[in-house]
């Protein structure tokens, strides 16, 4: 009876004394949200070191419970005009709002947005991206937090995690494609998937595309498009060709190529996502000269001379 009855006792003890939740580590937390981190500063021009750091300290390495309810890495309030879910929590007063995401991704976006669409952050943008230690600083000079010591917090963090890293895009591997919807009214338009190649967004042309329909839909200038992709208004459009949205780069991330039958420079260079006029100068060729059908074509380093 006495046995029976301290097992009983015992019951609640047993039920509720379940194991701590396994912690994610910094190690973690990085490789887990660093290309999202790289997703952003594509898109907006933040640094992916100050994102990843404001997030790792922010929600401890994701761990907080405002990250592991609702997806909210920084601590990001409702706000006037959040219409979205909400996750009620104690903070600065009892039974604060804080925004909830349906996923982590949303949650980096809307801290992208944040930023950028505050003025008082606007400085921010005139450093450059690889600038971590102005961002830095400059959050805090700006009000993004109270705590004095902010900016040397975010500082050890990319440091020592060498965050820094990430805001070197030049050889990096690439992140996964992504749709993203246009910047104008998605109601009088239609949603184009935009794609990236070596961190380039490119566009895949449709049958009945034209330049204007294309720069209209996606928020760029007609000029743009031309530039971007060494063309003329005087250039046709094909289905099924790409078109990028940003400049291509200096050099290739392959060494060379060996030219195929029906290729020219430009479509060389379009595959490559190299500029044009590069192309033509590491393989020491005059502008409008066509190459031929095995010929190998340098796209990282010029052409040796005694290749010529």
């Amino acid at each position: 009876m006495r046995y029976f009855l301290v097992l009983i006792l015992s019951l609640p003890l047993l039920l509720f004394a379940q194991p701590a939740e396994r912690k994610m580590t910094a190690q973690q937390y990085i490789e887990a949200y660093k290309d999202d981190a790289i997703k952003e500063m594509l898109m907006y021009n933040i640094p992916a070191s100050i994102t990843l750091a404001q997030g790792m300290l922010e929600s401890g390495n994701g761990n907080s419970d405002l990250a592991v309810y609702a997806n909210n890495h920084f601590g990001i309030k409702c706000h006037k005009g959040w219409d979205g879910p909400t996750y009620i929590k104690d903070d600065d007063a009892k039974d604060e709002c804080f925004r909830k995401y349906a996923k982590v991704l949303d949650s980096y976006t809307d801290h992208s947005q944040f930023l950028k669409t505050r003025t008082r952050y606007n400085f921010l943008f005139e450093l450059k991206r690889t600038d971590y230690k102005g961002w830095a600083k400059g959050l805090k000079e700006a009000g993004y937090a109270t705590d004095p010591k902010y900016t040397q917090r975010l500082l050890e963090i990319i440091e020592t995690n060498k965050l820094y890293q990430y805001d070197e895009i030049e050889g990096m591997e690439n992140i996964d494609v992504f749709a993203e919807k246009p910047k104008t009214n998605p109601d009088k338009i239609e949603t184009r998937e935009i794609l990236r190649f070596r961190f380039i967004k490119y566009i895949i042309v449709k049958p009945g595309d034209t330049f204007y329909k294309i720069a209209k839909d996606t928020d760029k200038d007609l000029w743009q498009l031309y530039k971007f992709n060494d063309l003329t208004e005087k250039d046709k459009l094909y289905a099924g060709e790409k078109l990028y949205l940003q400049p291509k780069h200096r050099k290739a991330k392959e060494p060379f190529h060996i030219v195929k039958a029906g290729e020219t420079m430009h479509s060389i260079s379009q595959l490559h996502g190299i500029k044009l006029k590069h192309l033509y100068k590491k393989n020491n060729m005059k502008q409008g000269e066509e190459p031929k059908v095995g010929q190998k074509l340098y796209l990282r380093k010029n052409k040796p001379e005694q290749e010529e």
